[in-house]
């Protein structure tokens, strides 16, 4: 006698070709580990590419190192424009485009200064500028990345606010002696979606700049579609997350893209203070930033024009 199969409702109205007996089995490999994604399971295609870019980016790296460390014991700028050189090819290693808009300064001892979400912005900024950065002093201690912030000439600083007033010296010294530098008034990342305050002390400095020029930076496309909220973290490294669990992550993903906008450059000695430079520059760039969030045409904008001193009394008159 056969045994008989009861069937529910749903199941009993459905074709017999569409009736299963055992449920599909998805695969639940690959949790939440370095393997895994912020944004669930990716398939095995994405770790195939991470791998292939992760050793292109390694051994591109290991390349130009020693030609790096030649140009720099050699009179001329040819170790500026391979550093620029460098960094482009890397961020195309990455599947990474950039896009610029607006034109950067010309002439020496210019301070850029932009927001900052991600160790992404090293490369992006580096591949559009022909400057050197300003980078917190831990950078100088992980390994390979030490290597090539010292051979791009990085000055180090601490983030705490005396460290910063007592390290300013280096920095003036190297924009007095005509270098250009990017610096990171934020002082720390962030999570992508604003822009934090500028801190003043930072821009301590910039009485030896020649002029400053505020710079926006967004990565705002992901697989050639608009990056939204829910891909900010893909791109932003802050709290504790390793750098080596968020490179695997950006590899394994297509190709991104990083808008970098240019404003236009302000002149340093027309603000009373550095307080009122830091509250100029940060407008600027927060309002360029929400423009590219937001999947807008973005253009260069002005900062608004210094505050006038007070107009004095007039004096008052002998009798």
């Amino acid at each position: 006698m056969e045994a008989s199969v009861r069937l529910s409702t749903s199941d009993a109205l459905r074709p017999r070709r569409l009736r299963r007996r055992k449920p599909i089995s998805f695969s639940r490999s690959d949790p939440d580990t370095m393997w895994g994604d912020v944004l669930g399971i990716r398939p095995l295609g994405g770790r195939v590419r991470a791998v292939r870019r992760i050793a292109s980016m390694l051994v591109w790296t290991l390349l130009a190192i020693p030609v790096q460390a030649l140009l720099l014991v050699l009179p001329g700028r040819g170790h500026v424009a391979f550093a620029r050189i460098y960094h482009a090819v890397l961020c195309r290693l990455l599947g990474l485009k950039v896009q610029v808009v607006g034109e950067a300064a010309t002439g020496a001892s210019v301070l850029f200064v932009s927001n900052h979400s991600s160790w992404l912005d090293i490369p992006v900024l580096a591949s559009a500028l022909e400057a050197n950065f300003v980078a917190k002093r831990e950078v100088g201690t992980w390994p390979v990345i030490r290597t090539v912030a010292r051979l791009g000439r990085t000055v180090f600083v601490s983030r705490t606010r005396t460290g910063t007033q007592g390290e300013a010296q280096a920095i003036r010294e190297r924009l007095s002696a005509g270098d250009s530098l990017i610096l990171f008034p934020e002082g720390t990342t962030s999570d992508g979606g604003r822009v934090l305050p500028f801190r003043s002390a930072f821009l301590s400095v910039a009485d030896k700049a020649r002029i400053v020029q505020p710079v926006s930076v967004v990565f705002d496309r992901l697989g050639g579609l608009p990056a939204c909220r829910r891909d900010r973290p893909l791109f932003a490294w802050y709290g504790d997350t390793d750098i080596a669990t968020h490179v695997w992550r950006l590899a394994r993903r297509p190709s991104a893209r990083a808008t970098v906008v240019l404003h236009a450059p302000l002149d340093p000695a027309s603000y009373a203070d550095r307080k009122a430079l830091a509250a100029a520059c940060a407008g600027v760039v927060a309002d360029g930033c929400a423009t590219l969030r937001q999947n807008r045409p973005v253009a260069p904008l002005a900062p608004p024009p210094a505050p006038r001193p007070p107009a004095r009394p007039p004096a008052p008159v002998a009798a």
